[in-house]
Formats: structure tokens, C-alpha cells, sequence
């Protein structure tokens, strides 16, 4: 190479450690024939260069690049790609009604970042895209019966809209009523043509919950079974014991597990929950796991795939893990809210479980 990199010595020391000698080795030799190529070692550029031409070349360079802090955090990582998505979603609208849409999804992430400054739960990036989503398949449909401002769409129109998949009602609804709220509120619209629809829906939780004896039987299985998996047995008693969420279990990272409290602070609560024997045991496992994994990543549920990354593992991982029971996360937790909406006040509920209002009152 005319121009050896700054990181090359830390990136093939990286390699070495963290990967089969003879990938290391076909790694380093399609890394310097893609610096070679190109002429750049930036590592932005290369890594572009790297996913066009050697796909299977950008997993190992992204995981170095933001190692060595040289890439942007994955968090921004993912933002980018989450602008790119809307973006996407935004040019699907025909171009007389793109103008709304996109002021649309700007004020979505105005909104977001207000409630995050105030400690509030904002929109995630998925609801947005969902949100956009009504919003695209509603100009599109406009569009097709030859319109071309939202103004001139009335409630029966809409109401034709909604009823082409009445399973999706509530949820294009929702899209419908913010979208509709804007356009009133800058003056697109004179009129608020959602503002009259509904969604009647069925209230209150209605979903599968476990009795008392199945409870029995799983706990004894996840606190003395020893043929058991580390990851089954935390996430089982952390679902049915403290209600963590299969995205609070994927994001759980060391730094907010306390060895000497013996506490944790679940990613999107507010308090630290300290646990009890069986699974801060279920928690030591998985950490010995991890350690014999002799992995960088700083999560704690640790994958054969994600070892030699520094990202969380993915959903399937945690509903694969209860596998052997044949159940779902979502029942576990569903049966630990249902008995802490009976007990707690519904303040103390939200604070706990760093839920909303609606979303607690759910199981009320």
C-alpha cells in the first residue's frame, strides 16, 4: 500500500483476537486490495466501498471502526438509517401531496425530541415509520381517485380508506388523527376530517396469562434446573418475576447491573430493581457464559453471532431461548403485570416499569 493507515496495526491485532486465523487472514488481504482500489483509507469511504464490492468485508470493519470510536456510535448509526428509511417512505407520496407528508414526519421528530428533553417517552423511530406508512398509502390512494391537495378529502373517503383492511383500523386511525391535526394546525386544511372517526376496540388485557401452578413449575425449572440455559433461565424469571421486556433483556448492558447492591437498572426504567436469589443466580450464569466467551461486546446477552460484534443480540434470540417451554416473553410478562396492576397503585406501576398511563391501564 503507497499509504498505510494510521489503524492498520490495531485493526489486524483485532482481527487476530477476534477472529478465525484464516478469516483474519482473507479479511487484512481484501482490506488492503479495497484501500488499494480506491485510493482512500478513510474509514467512511472505505466502508461504502467495502459493502458494494465485498459485502461479507463490512461486518468486520464495522465492528473495528466503532471499537476504535473512528465510526459514529450505533445509535447514530441506526438513526441515519432510520432517516433514510423515512425518506424513502416520503418519496412514495405523489409529489402534489409530498410537501404535507414531509412536514408531517419533521414535526413527528420535533415531538420526539421535546419529549426526550423533558424525560418523557418519545415516539420510537418505528412508530414514526409506521405513522408514514398511513400517511403514504393514504396519498397513494388519493392520488388514484384524482386527488391532488388534502383538502379535498372528506370523511367518506376516509372512512373507504379504513374499511380496505378493517384488522389495521385502529392503528391507520391513530395515523390519520396526528396527521389530519397537523395539516389543520398549518393551515393545509380548513377542516379536520379524521377528527370524527373511531375504532371501537374491546378494553382491558384479554391476551394468554399462566396460573399460579405453572408459575410454580417454571420457577422451580429456571432457579434449580441444571441442564438449563443461562439466557433461558434470565430471561424467564426476569419476564415472570420483574416484567422485563424482550428489548429491555436485549439492551441490558454490564454497566447497569450493580455486583454489590445486586441491583439492576432495566434500559428505559427509572429506578435500579434489586433482585431476588433465583435470578440474580439466572444473572450470574449468564454472565460466566459470556466471560467463556472471551467477547468485547458490552451486552449481556451474548450470541455465537454477536461475540465478535459490539451490538445486542437480536429479538429471535430472546423468544428462542424460552423455546424449551414453549412460550412467549410477552406471556410472562403479561402474567407479572396482570397481578402488579392488582396490587400497585397504577402511579406506582408506571414509575416502576417506566410505562405509560394508557399502557398500564391496559391490564387494570
Amino acid at each position: 500500500m503507497p499509504q498505510i493507515p494510521s489503524w492498520w496495526g490495531a485493526f489486524t491485532a483485532h482481527l487476530a483476537t477476534h477472529r478465525h486465523a484464516f478469516y483474519a487472514a482473507d479479511a487484512v488481504a481484501h482490506t488492503a486490495r479495497l484501500i488499494l482500489d480506491t485510493g482512500t483509507i478513510d474509514p467512511h469511504t472505505l466502508l461504502s466501498h467495502a459493502r458494494r464490492r465485498t459485502p461479507w468485508l463490512g461486518r468486520p470493519l464495522t465492528d473495528f471502526f466503532h471499537a476504535q470510536h473512528l465510526l459514529e456510535v450505533p445509535g447514530k448509526a441506526e438513526e441515519a438509517r432510520a432517516a433514510a428509511r423515512r425518506e424513502r417512505r416520503i418519496q412514495a407520496v405523489p409529489a402534489p401531496l409530498r410537501p404535507a407528508a414531509r412536514s408531517f414526519a419533521e414535526a413527528l421528530l420535533v415531538q420526539r425530541e421535546r419529549a426526550e428533553g423533558l424525560g418523557l417517552r418519545p415516539n420510537r423511530l418505528k412508530t414514526i415509520e409506521v405513522r408514514l406508512d398511513t400517511i403514504r398509502d393514504l396519498a397513494r390512494y388519493a392520488y388514484a381517485q384524482g386527488h391532488t391537495t388534502w383538502a379535498a378529502l372528506s370523511i367518506t373517503e376516509l372512512e373507504t380508506f379504513l374499511a380496505r383492511n378493517p384488522a389495521r383500523r385502529a392503528s391507520w386511525l391513530a395515523g390519520l388523527r396526528q396527521f389530519f391535526s397537523h395539516v389543520h394546525r398549518t393551515g393545509v386544511v380548513l377542516h379536520n376530517a379524521a377528527a370524527l372517526l373511531d375504532a371501537p376496540q374491546s378494553r382491558g388485557f384479554r391476551g394468554t396469562t399462566l396460573t399460579l401452578a405453572e408459575q410454580r413449575v417454571l420457577y422451580r425449572r429456571w432457579s434449580n434446573g441444571a441442564d438449563v440455559h443461562p439466557h433461558e433461565a434470565f430471561i424467564g424469571l426476569a419476564a415472570l418475576l420483574h416484567a422485563a421486556t424482550t428489548t429491555e433483556l436485549r439492551l441490558l448492558t454490564l454497566d447497569q447491573i450493580s455486583t454489590a447492591c445486586r441491583t439492576v437498572r432495566f434500559p428505559g426504567r427509572s429506578i435500579d430493581i434489586e433482585l431476588d436469589t433465583a435470578t440474580w443466580n439466572a444473572l450470574a450464569g449468564c454472565l460466566g457464559h459470556r466471560a467463556a466467551l472471551r467477547t468485547d461486546n458490552p451486552y449481556v446477552l451474548v450470541t455465537r453471532l454477536t461475540r465478535t460484534a459490539i451490538g445486542p443480540a437480536g429479538a429471535a434470540h430472546v423468544r428462542d431461548s424460552l423455546a424449551p417451554v414453549h412460550l412467549l416473553p410477552r406471556i410472562l410478562r403479561s402474567t407479572r403485570l396482570l397481578t402488579l396492576a392488582d396490587e400497585l397503585d397504577i402511579k406506582q406501576l408506571t414509575e416502576a416499569l417506566g410505562m405509560s398511563y394508557a399502557g398500564a391501564a391496559h391490564y387494570l
